[in-house]
């Protein structure tokens, strides 16, 4: 994925994502539809139908604002084919560099970082099996405090994968020789820290 300059806004970065979806039958441009899904999701919605009447109730605002024709607005079906082919990884990664684009101090430096798991509203899902127990979609953030931003997440399927293999994934795609990593008391166990490290975090 093509980097934009550090001074471009949002928009510049979403446009540089990849676009995922076959090129018949597709109405709206993608960087279009990840912001309205963006700003609707920091509004409150919850689903694709919401992200419909977001998009609908701010139609004309859309167009004004970004000099755009659009005769209709999308429907629920369009955000769901976008989510469905959207490269994830990819754009979370895009949101991140954003992110870190907004630090007004870019030569500030950090020596500490804070996991945050948190499960994602409406993931619940039900194990096949007469034991089965419930499964979730955790979302596993690193939080730079001196940065006011979040550095790094992954997500993962709680029948699939746990916190702890999640933060060491993440872990691993940093350098963070000398920093401070701030956990819960589940990551404290030996085989956590008796598997091969990912590059010489210090833990607590």
């Amino acid at each position: 994925m093509a980097q934009p300059s550090a001074s471009v806004d949002l928009i510049a970065f979403l446009q540089a994502l990849p676009e995922g979806r076959k090129r018949r039958g597709v109405r709206y441009p993608q960087w279009l539809l990840l912001l309205m899904a963006i700003l609707g999701i920091l509004s409150g919605c919850r689903s694709a139908r919401d992200l419909e009447r977001f998009a609908k109730r701010h139609h004309q605002e859309f167009s004004a604002a970004l000099d755009l024709e659009m005769p209709k607005s999308p429907c629920d079906s369009t955000f769901l084919y976008l989510f469905e082919r959207v490269e994830l990884e990819e754009l979370f990664g895009m949101l991140r560099e954003w992110m870190l684009a907004q630090i007004v101090d870019q030569e500030k430096d950090f020596d500490q970082l804070i996991c945050d798991g948190k499960t994602l509203r409406g993931s619940a899902a039900q194990l096949d099996g007469p034991d089965s127990a419930t499964r979730f979609v955790t979302q596993v953030t690193l939080y730079a405090r001196e940065l006011g931003v979040a550095i790094a997440q992954t997500s993962f399927d709680t029948g699939e994968s746990h916190e702890r293999a999640a933060l060491k994934a993440l872990l691993g795609t940093l350098e963070l020789e000398g920093v401070l990593i701030q956990a819960d008391a589940l990551h404290t166990s030996p085989a956590f820290f008796n598997s091969p490290p990912s590059r010489a975090p210090t833990c607590s």
